[in-house]
């Protein structure tokens, strides 16, 4: 019997190490009665373990492709793979389910709870699968040694430094040991030498244990730190 179209796509896909593959990707707000443009006929290929920076001025839709790589988001039209799924076309439900499966995000903002110790923030992504207790505290205790921070696992974000509180968001980004990495505007709150840190530990966790990422910023030095450069201009791809 043929293999079902999907599962030759997905196979064609890892056969040439494809991670996401978008085709004929558009996305628009409707206002009233205008449609606003905010991207137009995307393509592109993000091959596993990438490193990839996605930059562009303000207005550019660089958040949104991110978005719509992780499935916050959905196109108004065209096909979004990642490792062979096109997720475009998943319910609402099974896009969630998708998401803490195979997505780890890393805010601006670091997203943390205030009422939860760094500990308890990491976990809670595993709070919903049938790990035992032991196996979500032995994964825990890896992910914050991963970051550095076998030390501050009891204490509570305010009692954290910036760039701590960053520390522990990839922890908890990394816990689920998932397919790929989104950061949007990783260091954007921190100073210099502290988002110097951050990205070092990001080009780490790339080099080193070979994590897909797909990163926003609009900061040059950040995006240095990336393997390639993707830029977008009102919505479309730049060379």
């Amino acid at each position: 019997m043929p293999a079902p179209a999907s599962d030759t796509v997905a196979a064609e896909s890892a056969h040439r190490g494809s991670l996401v593959a978008i085709r004929g990707l558009t996305k628009h707000y409707v206002r009233g009665d205008q449609i606003i443009p905010v991207l137009v006929d995307i393509n592109l290929d993000i091959d596993v373990g990438e490193f990839v920076a996605l930059m562009g001025p303000s207005g550019s839709g660089k958040s949104t492709l991110l978005n719509l790589i992780a499935g916050i988001d959905k196109p108004s039209s065209g096909e979004i793979r990642v490792a062979g799924v096109d997720i475009a076309q998943l319910s609402e439900g099974d896009l969630a389910a998708w998401r803490a499966t195979h997505v780890g995000f890393i805010f601006q903002f670091y997203n943390l709870m205030p009422v939860l110790t760094a500990f308890q923030n990491v976990e809670l992504p595993l709070q919903l699968t049938t790990l035992s207790r032991r196996e979500r505290r032995e994964r825990v205790e890896h992910a914050m040694a991963l970051v550095g921070l076998s030390d501050r696992v009891e204490h509570y974000p305010n009692e954290l430094s910036g760039g701590q509180q960053q520390r522990v968001a990839i922890a908890r980004a990394l816990i689920a040991d998932p397919t790929v990495i989104v950061a949007d505007e990783p260091t954007g709150d921190l100073d210099r030498v502290t988002a110097e840190e951050i990205l070092s530990l990001l080009d780490a966790l790339n080099r080193e244990l070979g994590k897909s990422i797909i990163m926003v910023t609009h900061d040059p030095k950040a995006a240095g730190k990336a393997r390639r450069l993707i830029h977008l201009e009102k919505g479309v791809l730049v060379d």
